[in-house]
């Protein structure tokens, strides 16, 4: 029965060892476990990480983690190789939440296809149709808001020279940009 330990690892077991231990804290005992279950860890790591490295690295985490709390594994909640995933599960949320923090690694053919596309031209159509598309946006609001969206957002001018130019408290330039935008968002998408 794949899973359950053997009495020769049971006999194998250091003096320091708890009763209850998983027996990877002999060298039988690693060596068996990593044999029988290697092959699930890193399949189940790549599926999960998608990077072979990092399935390696959690594979021999997970064992090494494993290692460590030998004494703490319960044959009654469990299998050798269900308490393992377990430990596997828990490393691999440690990772992927590590890779999350840190910025991913970026190689040299990326750093080429980013270089074209942030340093690329817009299309002519494509600003052409959205120019088309704020204008036909822009006619629907009241003259007071339009006068101040254009001015303050497509112009980036600043609330205050807005209203100095217009003769209105900076207040109100606010306020109809704020209204303004409002209501661009409540229209339908294909508006």
């Amino acid at each position: 029965m794949r899973g359950t330990r053997s009495v020769a690892a049971v006999a194998a077991r250091p003096p320091a060892c708890a009763a209850r231990c998983a027996g990877l804290c002999a060298d039988d005992g690693i060596a068996s476990v990593f044999a029988a279950d290697r092959a699930l860890l890193h399949w189940r790591a790549l599926r999960r990480l998608g990077d072979s490295g990092l399935a390696e690295h959690a594979v021999q985490e997970t064992l090494l983690r494993a290692w460590r709390s030998c004494a703490s594994f319960d044959e009654r909640k469990g299998s050798i190789r269900t308490w393992l995933l377990a430990i596997q599960r828990n490393v691999m949320t440690d990772i992927s939440r590590a890779r999350a923090v840190r910025p991913g690694d970026t190689g040299w053919d990326e750093v080429a296809e980013l270089s074209d596309i942030r340093y690329a031209k817009p299309d002519f159509v494509d600003g052409l149709i959205n120019g088309l598309l704020v204008a036909d946006l822009l006619t629907r609001l009241p003259d007071s808001q339009r006068e101040a969206v254009v001015e303050v957002i497509l112009r980036d001018r600043a609330y205050q020279d807005v209203a100095d130019d217009i003769g209105v408290p900076v207040g109100t330039v606010k306020t109809r940009v704020h209204y303004a935008l409002r209501s661009l968002r409540r229209l339908p998408l294909g508006a």
